[in-house]
Formats: C-alpha cells, structure tokens, sequence
C-alpha cells in the first residue's frame, strides 16, 4: 500500500458531497475535481460554486485543486473518491446507473496499486457486488491483488454551516486491513472531528443506510401523530412541546421528508432485504406515511377553502419554497412538489415562489417555473412549504398580504404564530 505523500486525488462527481471534499483534500494533496457536467466545470473554474455549500473565497484558496470533464486527465492519480448520485427510480427501486457509469469512467483510468473509494449511498454488498466487478471487466485488473477499494459514506448535511465535513465523524472502510488503514489515514487528514473504522465495506454501507432509515420511521410516526391530532382538534406541535419537557423524549417535528437522503435511502435497504426474502414492514410503512403528506396537506387546503366557498378549480395558489429544506438551493427529491401536483389535478393555477432556486433548474427538473416576486393580495390560498429566512422575516402580515380576503395560510413548517394561520401540520 502507498504513502500518504504519494496520494495524487481524483474525485468523481462535484456535487454538494463531491466539491467539498474535494477543497478539502487539496489543502493536502494534488486533486482533480471530475465531473461529465461541462457547465458545473466551467462554473467552478469561473470561482463560484452555485449549491453555496463552498463560499467562492474558499475555492480560490486551494491551489492544488483544478476541475475537468475529461477524463484522460484523471490517469495522474493514483486514489480516486467516487460521489456520484444514488437515486431511485419511478418504481422506487435503486438507480445505479451513476455508480455503475462513474465505476466503469475509473475502470479506464486504473493502474495497479490504485485505490477507489466509494461515497455514495448504498445497500450493504453493492460497492463489492457492483462496483467492483465493473473495475476488474473495464481495467482489466484483479480485486484486492492489482487495485483496492475502500467505503467512506457520506454525511453532508446541505445547508447547514455548523456540521460541516471536517467536523463530523468519517466512518471508514476498505477491503484489506492495509487498505482500510490507508482510507483511515488518508480521511484523517481533513475529518478534524475524527473516524471511525468499520470492520468491513458492508458495515459502513448498512451504517450509512440506516442513518437516514431511522430518522425517516421517527419523522413519520410523527406525520401519523399529526393525522391523529387533526382528526382530534388537537394543535400538533403543542402537544409535541408538552412531550418535549421529558428528557428523554425525541424533538422529531412533522412535515415532508424529501431530499437525496432520508426519502431514497430506505428504499435501498428495504430493495436488500426484499431481495434475501424479508419484507421490511415497518420501513415501508414509514415511507409510505412520509410519501403521502404532500397530498394530505393539499386535501387540507382543499377543504378550508370549500368550506369558506372559495372555488378550488382556477383558484390562484401560492407555494412558498420548493427546496427540500431551508435556507439551500437544493431541489433534489423536494416533496413539496406533490403538493403541486395535488392542486394541478383540481385544475387549480398554482405559483411557486421560492427566493433560493434557480427557475431554469426548477423548469428543468419540476416543470415548475417559478414567480421572480409574488403578486400582493392576488391568491385564494397560501401554502408555506418551506422555512426559508426570507418567509419568517417576511412574517405572518407579509404573507398574509399576497393573499386575497379570506384566503387560506396553512403553514406546514410551523414557523408562524398559531393564531396568524387557518392550520398547520
């Protein structure tokens, strides 16, 4: 196995997980940020990096990194760290298509003696059962005698400016005791909060697929509390407040569970199990919970504005946000699009504002194209969907103003005072 200081870096994928690791290892070694995106390359080399989760001071800091789409220039390096997308597909099974493209893109490029680490998020046995065989039929190499792998999952958190990479713990990994002292070593030199070795890459896979598992079934059984205590009168959060002054009691809060990691994960692990013969019924019965408040909330709307005999068909809707959470640019996997959908199938003309998106990727992914400003007093019904500043700043008149009298505020993020809103989940 080689030296730390003979380490030259090539990370696959430059993404919300990808860039910063990659500004991070090049304050230690010489990195290549790859990505097939020409546009994301060429906005990096321009300085700017468009998820905000590297400040452009930053990227101009760290000299040994350069970016390219051309894989010929990844040959220089002798460990690479793939962090390429893990998604699911219209059927909510495992996509693999970036894994297995990304491995056969380093299968090219490997030389004996390399090194490929894995980020992204599987089931446990998928980077040896997948990846691996990808490398040996494209390089041309043998498994754990020419080149070796390593696991090292991800645990960005997009958006938030207090648990960064280098301050949460690296679970690590590899495929020889030697190779998985190197991953250690080699994360050890960024990851200030410290790693901690797993005994196996399958061990790293399922800790890592869990993760976002068990915050997923929490964050439902509290959505089916939340159904509960509507049908019952009973303000949600309250209660939860209440609950909240027992130690022990977990601060899980309502609301849609979208994003690249807790809605997808679990379909990994639940594809695993169904494939050796067990049905995950608790995991699946979380998910379909989560999967289903989009439509919940909509139906909600739906009635309070029934009741007060605002017309659902042709009513202006307002959305405020469509990231899948606050205070980020990141549209992956948003659930606040199921209550688009929901109020497009009432035939309902529906805007969605959201300060942090960039309206062409919205169009792109959603076919949402969204308002530049909304329109003052011009809405029968608004939906706060997500917790940006801008909306808390804006405050319970602000946005009671862009409505119509009478129109209907449900805030699903409970941001606003309980007596400023018609309901809240």
């Amino acid at each position: 196995m080689r030296e730390l200081s003979e380490v030259r870096l090539g990370i696959i994928g430059l993404g919300y997980v990808g860039l910063p690791l990659a500004v991070e290892f090049a304050k230690h070694f010489p990195t290549i940020g790859f990505d097939i995106n020409p546009k994301r390359i060429a906005e990096l080399r321009g300085g700017h990096d468009s998820t905000l989760e590297v400040s452009d001071e930053e990227l101009r800091a760290v000299p040994q990194l350069s970016y390219s789409d051309d894989l010929a220039t990844l040959e220089s390096c002798n460990t690479y760290v793939v962090t390429v997308p893990t998604p699911i597909d219209r059927h909510k099974r495992p996509d693999l298509t970036p894994l297995e493209s990304a491995s056969r893109a380093v299968g090219k490029v490997l030389s004996r003696g390399d090194v490929v680490i894995y980020e992204s998020t599987v089931y446990p046995g998928a980077t040896e059962e997948v990846c691996v065989p990808i490398l040996e039929e494209v390089s041309g190499l043998q498994f754990n005698q020419d080149f070796f792998v390593g696991y090292s999952p991800e645990r960005i958190n997009p958006g938030d400016k207090v648990h960064r990479l280098t301050t949460i713990v690296k679970v690590t990994s590899g495929s020889t005791p030697e190779t998985a002292r190197f991953v250690d070593e080699l994360y050890g030199r960024i990851i200030e909060a410290g790693t901690h070795p797993a005994s196996s890459i399958r061990v790293a896979e399922a800790a890592k697929v869990i993760e976002n598992t068990q915050r997923d079934v929490n964050i439902a059984l509290i959505n089916e509390l939340a159904l509960i205590f509507n049908r019952l009168g009973i303000d949600t959060l309250e209660v939860l407040e209440a609950a909240g002054s027992k130690w022990n009691f977990l601060p899980f809060r309502p609301g849609l569970v979208g994003g690249h990691c807790i809605g997808v994960d679990p379909y990994y692990l639940t594809h695993k199990a169904q494939e050796i013969g067990y049905h995950p019924e608790m995991i699946l019965a979380g998910r379909r919970i989560n999967d289903g408040m989009g439509a919940y909330i909509a139906e909600q709307v739906v009635k309070m504005m029934t009741k007060r005999r605002i017309p659902v068909v042709d009513a202006k809707i307002l959305v405020l946000g469509l990231t899948f959470k606050e205070n980020c640019p990141d549209l992956r996997n948003t659930r606040v699009i199921d209550i688009i959908r929901e109020f497009q199938d009432y035939h309902a003309r529906v805007e969605v504002y959201d300060p942090w998106v960039d309206p062409n990727e919205a169009y792109e992914e959603y076919g949402v194209l969204p308002v530049p400003k909304p329109e003052e007093g011009a809405y029968d019904a608004i939906i706060l969907a997500v917790a940006h500043r801008q909306f808390i700043e804006l405050g319970s008149g602000g946005i009671r103003a862009l409505g119509k009298p009478g129109a209907v505020l449900y805030d699903v993020k409970s941001i606003l005072p309980p007596e400023a809103v018609d309901a809240r989940l």
